[in-house]
C-alpha cells in the first residue's frame, strides 16, 4: 500500500519537502490508544510513541496527534516508531469532554465527509443531528445524513423521516439503508471517492459498525444487538479506527457518542442555522439575543410559523452551550497564565537565594 492510497496529496508532499523531513518516514495515523498510536506507512504498521520534547511542549490537546494525521516518524524494528511530527491539519473534528470543563476531545483530522448516522428505529432525533452538523460546519467537513436500519419500520415512516430532516436541514444529502437487505447502499457506495477520508458519527447501536462491515466487505468490527432493558446501544467500538475500503475510500469508525458537547461552533451555528441569521439581520437591536427582545424578526418568524420552534429552540440551547464552554475555557487560560507566572517568579527567586 501507498501512501496515496491512504489519502497522501500533493500539498502534503510540499510541506514534508519544505521542512526538510527527508530523514524521517512519513505515515498516517490509523489508530490511538491513549497517547499510544499505530501508524500506517508504505512499508508497513508501527506501534508509536510521541518524542519527548513534542510531550513537553505541547500547549494543548491538539498539538498531540490525533487519528487521521500525518506525521514524520522514525521506524525502528519491532514494527515500532517515534512520532517526531505532526503535518498540518485541514479539518479537525472535535467536541467537548466529557465531564471535563473547558477541555476538547479530538474525534478526527484531516477528514473530508462525515457520516451522520441515525438509526430509524430507536434513535431519530432531528436535534442531535443539527448538533452534529454544527460540528461538521465548524470543521469544515461535508456532511452526510444517513439514517440506518430502515428494514426495521414500514416504508412510509421512512419517506416520513426523510422528508422531515429535509424541512429543516437544507442542502444536506440524506441516504436511508438497510444494513440486512443492503437497500440504499448502491447511493452510498456511489458517493464514496477514492483517496477521501470519511468519519461516521452517531451514537451507540446505530448500526456504524455494521456499515463499516459491510461497505468494507469485511468482518473488521464487532457487532452487538440492543439492549433489551434499556434500549440503548452498547459501547462495541471501544477505539477509532481508520480502514481502506475496496473502493478505495478511507472511512474511521468512532465510539459512540451520547453527548455532543459544542466546544467551538465558530461558524458552525451560523451555517447550520442560517435561517435564523438571516433573519436577525432585521432585528431592532444588533445586539439582539432573538429571547425576548421587541422588535425580534427571529421571534416574529416563530410565532407566525415561518420558523421551526424546535430548530429554534435547539439553536437557543447550543448557542448558551457555545458561550458556556467559551467563558469556562477562557478562565482556564486565565488561571494557566497565573500559574506560569507564579512558577516564572519561584524560579527567579530561586536563582537570587542561590547566589
Amino acid at each position: 500500500m501507498n501512501l496515496e492510497d491512504l489519502g497522501f496529496n500533493p500539498k502534503l508532499e510540499k510541506f514534508r519537502l519544505e521542512n526538510n523531513f527527508n530523514y524521517f518516514d512519513t505515515g498516517r495515523v490509523i489508530a490511538e490508544h491513549k497517547e499510544r498510536y499505530k501508524v500506517r506507512t508504505s512499508t508497513g504498521e508501527f506501534d508509536a510513541e510521541i518524542l519527548g520534547n513534542m510531550r513537553f511542549t505541547a500547549k494543548s490537546r491538539e498539538d498531540f496527534p490525533a487519528i487521521g494525521d500525518w506525521v514524520a516518524l522514525t521506524t525502528y524494528e519491532a514494527d515500532f516508531a517515534i512520532i517526531h511530527k505532526v503535518f498540518p491539519r485541514f479539518s479537525l473534528i472535535k467536541r467537548q469532554a466529557v465531564g471535563q470543563f473547558g477541555e476538547i476531545q479530538i474525534i478526527a483530522t484531516n477528514i473530508d465527509f462525515a457520516f451522520l448516522v441515525q438509526a430509524a428505529d430507536r434513535d431519530f432525533n432531528i436535534n442531535r443531528l443539527e448538533r452534529y452538523l454544527t460540528i461538521c460546519n465548524s470543521s469544515k467537513v461535508s456532511p452526510i445524513i444517513i439514517l440506518s436500519k430502515t428494514d426495521l419500520i414500514n416504508q412510509q415512516q421512512v419517506s416520513d423521516m426523510v422528508e422531515s430532516i429535509k424541512m429543516r436541514i437544507k442542502n444536506v444529502p440524506v441516504i436511508a439503508i438497510s444494513n440486512e437487505s443492503h437497500a440504499g447502499y448502491e447511493s452510498l457506495s456511489a458517493i464514496i471517492e477514492k483517496g477521501k477520508t470519511y468519519c461516521m458519527l452517531g451514537s451507540s447501536g446505530v448500526g456504524k459498525s455494521t456499515l463499516l462491515n459491510n461497505l468494507s466487505g469485511k468482518a473488521i468490527m464487532q457487532t452487538n444487538s440492543i439492549s433489551q432493558s434499556t434500549n440503548k446501544g452498547r459501547h462495541v467500538t471501544s477505539h477509532r479506527e481508520l480502514i481502506v475500503l475496496e473502493n478505495g475510500g478511507i472511512l474511521i469508525d468512532n465510539p459512540g457518542m451520547r453527548e455532543v458537547g459544542i466546544a467551538d461552533a465558530t461558524g458552525g451555528l451560523e451555517m447550520t442555522f442560517d435561517r435564523i441569521f438571516d433573519l436577525s439581520k432585521n432585528c431592532r437591536f444588533k445586539d439582539c439575543t432573538h429571547t425576548t427582545e421587541t422588535g425580534c424578526s427571529v421571534i416574529d418568524a416563530v410565532e407566525n410559523g415561518k420558523l421551526d420552534n424546535s430548530s429554534y429552540e435547539n439553536y437557543l440551547k447550543m448557542e448558551r452551550e457555545k458561550a458556556h464552554f467559551e467563558s469556562t475555557a477562557e478562565d482556564k487560560r486565565k488561571k494557566e497564565k497565573q500559574f506560569g507566572k507564579i512558577m516564572k517568579n519561584y524560579k527567579k527567586d530561586l536563582k537570587k537565594n542561590k547566589f
